[in-house]
């Protein structure tokens, strides 16, 4: 036996696939961190995450995009005439057959049937009707009549019963008339069913007589009437969809199938049994069809089921209702409407936001909203950091230096040595290195290598004391400035609460006024239209800050795109005016000369090329002894990060 013969290859169906990539939860947590410092509530990222998707993952966007597009095909590909299409094409035949068995006879017989022939209505439903009692001469003609009525049957019972029209090709009478007793005895259920009696031992019974018109396989009555009146509801569907004249002939027609009006009959009983018992199904709406392409009863119906389904996938997709949940996407529904891959990318999208919310990156507020957790905003942090982290180690020609410390006091952690580190080495690790080196090469002496030495991590043990003022006025927001200065905050505040625990960090916001806020608020800050740059009110704060902590070196950074224009009065009220007042500058400057006094020279990170705010922040520098950084907005968050190591030390 070869290995062809004892191995088979394809797509992986039970469950999810093992071999797939891992969920991305830093892209997806930094989808929805962008979106919450754009102003979005947590769960509004949350909802435009699944809509979007991420780099690697198509979203519901693109799922409905594809429902669309299928929805599109079946309307625009078919027409709902097939069968009648069928019907007329039959009935040519059989006449045409007819009257070329007539022609050679003399007699007043066949004149007589050639003026019947000749007299028939132009309606194909009223002609079919009126030969229901011909005395056929052609047995060509008679078997294409034979044929028309076969066709109507199949396809009427096609119409309700998935899989009838395969299962009826050549059926024989006593066939049909099994399938008029099924109806029968399923009609008797439903009544029964609708009268409220149990049915359980009599629906067992029914199954076991006529189970396999249904392959559906239900396990009680209310699964059979779900599948038969989902079925009936598309028919009826498919029939309001018909113009008026279509309808009424299919209508005509319907009564000649197999040639047993008993069995149309029976399927309208069934039809009234099934409204009845199911009146929230849709029954009434109607489709446009404008295509080539006809379709008989049967396709129809099984186009419009695939029309409703789309319906439905789409209201899922939507999670527009309250309390929606990936998880409630139907999936072996949407693997029947656009194939397996749709459904694996629904399984992954329904797992990401379940794994989102398990791994406690959302919490309720007490509000009742949803907000990010401080784990989340860790996470956050983090990947700012390290963002800013590898803008300062791409810069040329210089040599990172945050990681040595001016103390060198060791923090437990160790890294290989790079060269040009200074620091000294982890002699354990180190040598522990060189064991399992030379060991895993099977010598028996122990050497030394350079790839085996690791040095101990040593940082500066001084403390400061930093108040990062950041402007919120409505330019920050208009300019696209929103998002980086809070990414800043984030890699800024990340930084300090895992390498410098001991200094001491205030986040100050202002805009008409100045307000210290933590995190979590600035994170979520949404923009407001208010006029209004107040650095004084700023400053003051950051004044205060810096007093608390005496023994602390000072580190006052602010970010802005505008000079000011705004104060605090001495009763606590905001002045504003445009241009700016003089009083303005002048108590601004009074705080910047007095954060001075304290030791603390002001970095002003300027973002923008106003001439006047230009003029102001190089003033605001030379009487603090600070400096001027003018970033473009993606190194905005290195310069901060920069400038504060540099303070610090």
């Amino acid at each position: 036996m070869t290995a062809a013969d004892r191995y088979s290859y394809g797509p992986y169906h039970e469950g999810p696939d093992p071999l797939a990539p891992p969920l991305d939860l830093r892209e997806a947590l930094s989808e929805i961190g962008r979106e919450v410092m754009e102003g979005s509530s947590p769960r509004s990222a949350l909802e435009e995450l699944m809509r979007r998707g991420t780099s690697g993952m198509p979203g519901l966007e693109e799922l409905t995009r594809r429902l669309w597009e299928r929805r599109a095909e079946i309307s625009r590909s078919h027409r709902l005439d097939g069968t009648l299409q069928q019907v007329r094409e039959l009935l040519d035949r059989a006449l045409e057959a007819e009257r070329r068995a007539l022609f050679p006879d003399p007699s007043d017989d066949a004149r007589f049937a050639e003026m019947q022939l000749d007299a028939l209505p132009s309606s194909t439903a009223k002609a079919v009707t009126e030969l229901s009692e011909y005395s056929w001469r052609s047995e060509t003609g008679r078997e294409n009549y034979q044929k028309i009525r076969e066709l109507l049957g199949e396809e009427l019972l096609e119409s309700r019963f998935q899989g009838m029209k395969q299962a009826l090709r050549d059926a024989t009478p006593q066939d049909v008339e099994g399938v008029r007793q099924m109806m029968s005895d399923l009609n008797d259920l439903l009544a029964a069913h609708a009268r409220g009696e149990d049915t359980t031992e009599r629906f067992a019974e029914f199954m076991d007589e006529h189970g396999e018109f249904f392959p559906e396989n239900p396990r009680d009555t209310e699964e059979l009437i779900d599948a038969l009146a989902a079925r009936a509801a598309a028919a009826q569907r498919m029939m309001n969809s018909m113009s008026a004249q279509q309808r009424a002939e299919l209508n005509e027609l319907i009564g000649q199938a197999f040639g047993d009006p008993r069995i149309a009959q029976q399927i309208a009983d069934l039809d009234a049994n099934l409204r009845a018992l199911r009146p929230g199904q849709d029954w009434e709406s109607a489709r446009r069809f404008r295509g080539q392409d006809p379709l008989g009863m049967g396709e129809a119906v099984a186009a419009m089921q695939d029309l409703g389904e789309l319906d439905e996938l789409a209201a899922q997709l939507a999670q527009s209702y309250p309390g929606a949940r990936l998880e409630d996407i139907d999936l072996e529904m949407l693997e029947r409407q656009l194939g397996a891959e749709a459904r694996v990318d629904a399984a992954r999208l329904a797992e990401l936001e379940r794994e989102l919310r398990r791994q406690g990156l959302f919490e309720r507020a007490p509000d009742g909203s949803l907000r990010l957790t401080p784990k989340a905003l860790r996470r956050l942090g983090e990947v700012a950091l390290r963002d800013i982290v590898g803008k300062l180690r791409s810069r040329k020609g210089q040599r990172e230096t945050a990681l040595a410390g001016a103390a060198g006091e060791p923090t437990g952690a160790s890294r290989p040595w790079q060269f040009g580190d200074t620091e000294p080495w982890d002699v354990s690790r180190t040598v522990r290195n060189a064991v399992l080196r030379s060991a895993s090469t099977g010598s028996r002496t122990v050497s030394l290598d350079v790839a085996d030495v690791e040095i101990a991590e040593t940082e500066q043990r001084s403390r400061a004391a930093v108040a990062l003022c950041v402007d919120t006025s409505w330019s920050m927001v208009q300019d696209g400035r929103w998002v980086p200065m809070k990414r800043t905050a984030l890699a800024l505040q990340h930084l300090i609460s895992t390498r410098f625990r001991s200094d001491a960090l205030e986040l100050i916001t202002f805009g008409r006024h100045a307000g210290t806020v933590d995190i979590a608020e600035l994170t979520g800050l949404e923009p407001v239209w208010e006029q209004g740059t107040n650095l004084h009110h700023a400053l003051l704060l950051a004044g205060r800050h810096l007093r608390r902590h005496p023994d602390a070196v000072p580190v006052v950074l602010v970010v802005t795109d505008g000079e000011p224009t705004a104060h605090l009065e001495p009763d606590g009220t905001s002045y504003f005016n445009w241009p700016p007042d003089r009083r303005t500058l002048a108590v601004t400057m009074t705080q910047v000369d007095s954060l001075a006094r304290l030791g603390a020279s002001i970095s002003v990170f300027m973002l923008g090329e106003e001439p006047r705010l230009a003029a102001f922040v190089d003033l605001v520098a030379r009487r603090s002894g600070g400096r001027v950084v003018a970033p473009d907005l993606d190194g905005l968050g290195a310069a901060v990060v920069s400038d504060y190591l540099r303070g610090r030390r």
